[in-house]
């Protein structure tokens, strides 16, 4: 059966307007309203409600008592509403991305490289000071190197989560002039940092920079960073 293009825009002219779409998606969420609740929650006048309220009239109906709720065409067009700003949500946050001054490869990886070695002299130093100040050092090495390498990466994991999570960044990035920042714009929070830092465990690693590198998106150069919604900018980059 063709479809009617000349009602599908009538439709959207009348989906267009931010007025109606608010009354649409404010009886979507309380069911229904009075004309009196309409003109407290949107702050217009008489005139003004009763114009787009008879231009809704294919997507709501009145009650026995005189209040208005959404008809069945009303129910589909909030669906496409929230679909909608759906669509807008992600377009915004591609322009976003692709605004970023994203930080290379190499500076990342040097960045790590700081925080880790930073994580193994903490380690090396809560390990083996003890012994050293009591001069007995009986560690056999192999279980010493496992030993340093869990607490290292514990550490390097809960570090990075706090430092990321309060500002973005840990010392390895403040000294390389990096910054985690999330994709949409929002602010920095810890369960973010938190998420993407699990990359960083060297069990998950490789899979964390193979699987960032097949999507082949220089946004996420790390798989949990997609997954997390982050991403690492240059604060230097506009100096290069």
């Amino acid at each position: 059966m063709a479809v009617d293009q000349e009602n599908i825009s009538k439709i959207l002219s009348i989906l267009s307007h931010p007025l109606r779409r608010e009354i649409l998606l404010n009886l979507s969420e309380n069911s229904e309203a009075s004309f009196t609740d309409l003109l407290n929650l949107l702050k217009v006048d008489t005139g003004k409600l009763s114009f787009h309220l008879r231009s809704l009239a294919a997507f709501i109906e009145q009650t026995p008592t005189g209040k208005y709720k959404l008809s069945r065409a009303g129910e589909s067009a909030v669906r496409v509403i929230h679909d909608v700003e759906g669509w807008a949500e992600v377009a915004d946050v591609q322009r976003r991305e692709s605004q970023l001054p994203l930080a290379s490869f190499k500076k990342r990886v040097l960045a790590f490289v700081i925080d880790f070695a930073f994580m193994l002299a903490i380690t090396m130093a809560i390990i083996f000071l003890p012994q050293v100040l009591s001069l007995s050092i009986t560690t056999d090495f192999n279980a010493g190197t496992s030993t340093v390498l869990f607490i290292t990466v514990g550490l390097l994991w809960l570090y990075s989560t706090l430092l990321e999570g309060f500002n973005g960044q840990s010392i390895g990035k403040r000294i390389m002039g990096l910054k985690v920042v999330r994709t949409d714009g929002k602010k920095m929070s810890y369960d973010n940092a938190a998420v993407r830092n699990f990359g960083k465990v060297l069990p998950l690693l490789p899979f964390d920079l193979i699987v960032g590198w097949r999507l082949k998106n220089c946004t996420f150069m790390r798989y949990f960073d997609k997954f997390a919604g982050t991403t690492v900018i240059d604060l230097r980059f506009h100096l290069i």
